[in-house]
């Protein structure tokens, strides 16, 4: 899990760095191209039958959800300070539960509540919109914050649609369903605006799918090896990561202001995570 947060957070930064110069769209696009290729090879790998799953609209709703997330967040990493738009990224856990709780059927309780209003208040925290904040408000324009927390919201509403799949598709399936679906969504919006890659923008892009695959295996494998709580603990270590190369970097310093929105954030959430992790032992 620290791998793959590690590989994450190279991946935010190979992010910035090429949208610097490239439209967030066709960093998308050429991310959906690198990685359809790698899920299609691992489909056909699987040998899973049928190849192409049984609940193809529910595939095709989590491919769509996925596919907005991605953009939204590609988006607010070029347009927003580097460990703002992952903080930002990193409410959707608790959308995935409130989403889950209508739509997979899974208990909500008042921590689940609890942790969306906290969470919540540490979007604020970090963005500090100038209606709230007066003259103290941030530099962050309302809309990208905006953006990046409609794609929380679209990430933590695929990861519901991945629970409502958990025992009836292949797991390589799912993940193909993503690139699948993310590749004719950007074409039209990144042909619109297509900057011919020079040699060391097509290098970020290829860092930008190798970082995003390496980082999948090893977050893969260590949902798999560790229970949810320890993983979702260990997977915050991103967040340090982000903060870290938006500072050496970047030269991006996070105000008190993102440090108490933060802590937040990423309080409310590890305490979901300890308390399903609870509920499930008691339900055993």
């Amino acid at each position: 899990m620290a791998i793959g947060a590690f590989w994450f957070a190279i991946m935010g930064l190979l992010v910035k760095l090429a949208g610097k110069s490239l439209p967030s769209q066709q960093i998308v696009l050429m991310r959906a191209v690198f990685t359809l290729a790698i899920s299609w090879w691992a489909l056909r790998r699987a040998d899973v039958q049928p190849p192409l799953g049984r609940n193809r609209r529910l595939l095709l709703l989590r491919g769509l959800l996925g596919a907005l997330g991605i953009n939204c967040f590609y988006f607010s990493l070029v347009h927003l300070p580097l460990g703002d738009a992952t903080l930002l990224q990193y409410t959707n856990p608790v959308f995935a539960t409130l989403i889950a709780a209508v739509w997979v059927g899974e208990r909500i309780g008042a921590s689940e509540i609890i942790s969306l209003v906290a969470s919540l208040t540490g979007v604020i925290l970090i963005t500090r919109p100038a209606f709230l904040f007066g003259t103290h408000g941030s530099a962050i324009v309302p809309f990208h914050a905006a953006v990046a927390l409609f794609g929380a919201i679209c990430s933590g509403a695929a990861y519901a649609a991945v629970r409502k799949m958990a025992s009836t598709e292949h797991p390589a399936v799912i993940v193909f369903y993503l690139p699948f679906v993310t590749l004719p969504l950007a074409i039209p919006f990144a042909l619109a605006s297509w900057t011919p890659p020079t040699a060391s923008q097509w290098l970020l892009l290829i860092a930008v799918g190798l970082s995003t695959q390496t980082a999948q295996v090893y977050m893969t494998k260590g949902l798999q090896a560790e229970t949810a709580a320890r993983a979702t603990t260990t997977g915050y270590l991103q967040i340090v990561f982000a903060g870290l190369w938006g500072a050496l970097v970047l030269g991006e310093v996070p105000s008190g202001w993102t440090f108490a929105g933060a802590s937040v954030i990423v309080g409310s959430t590890l305490l979901l995570a300890l308390g399903k992790q609870h509920a499930e032992v008691g339900d055993e």
